[in-house]
């Protein structure tokens, strides 16, 4: 399973709050938190973002409350994948949970900037910067993690094995 995008870069401590304000909380479509996306930290994001692009992050991506909500909006968004120095444990695991395949990588979190063309190689963890023509080892999802991300998530790959 492989990942291609441009990249959108960002700091320490990207919370749960500026990644889905509470206040768009009020909505359980998933289009609909989509279209809030980052509101707080990048109010273009949404405007500028394609699928397949991915977020770029340095420390404890993700912290704050534990809404699944954050990882949702942002795979709803179009992002392939979070590669982050580390993330916060709620948000790795509501990731999975959803699909939303997440990399930690200190060396590429810090390789990485706006607007770099990044492929993502899950099955080896390998994390190829096209654009610096750099390459990061990030760590692979086992292949049960591997099979719940390509399946969309907990949910459905639970349902699929009914």
């Amino acid at each position: 399973m492989r990942a291609t995008g441009h990249v959108f870069k960002y700091g320490d401590n990207v919370d749960t709050d500026v990644i889905i304000p509470a206040r768009y909380l009020n909505s359980f479509d998933a289009q609909e938190l989509a279209s809030h996306a980052m509101a707080d930290i990048d109010p273009e994001f949404v405007n500028r973002v394609k699928p397949g692009d991915m977020i770029v992050a340095n420390k404890n991506f993700g912290c704050g409350s534990s809404r699944e909500h954050a990882p949702l909006c942002l795979k709803t968004a179009g992002v392939s994948c979070v590669i982050a120095e580390t993330f916060a444990r709620i948000f790795y695991r509501n990731a999975i949970n959803i699909g939303l395949p997440i990399i930690e990588c200190p060396e590429a979190a810090k390789g990485i900037e706006a607007g770099d063309e990044v492929e993502v190689d899950f099955d080896s963890g390998m994390i190829y910067n096209r654009t610096k023509g750099t390459e990061f080892k990030g760590q692979p999802f086992p292949e049960f993690m591997q099979k719940l991300i390509a399946a969309g998530g907990l949910v459905k790959y639970t349902n699929s094995k009914r």
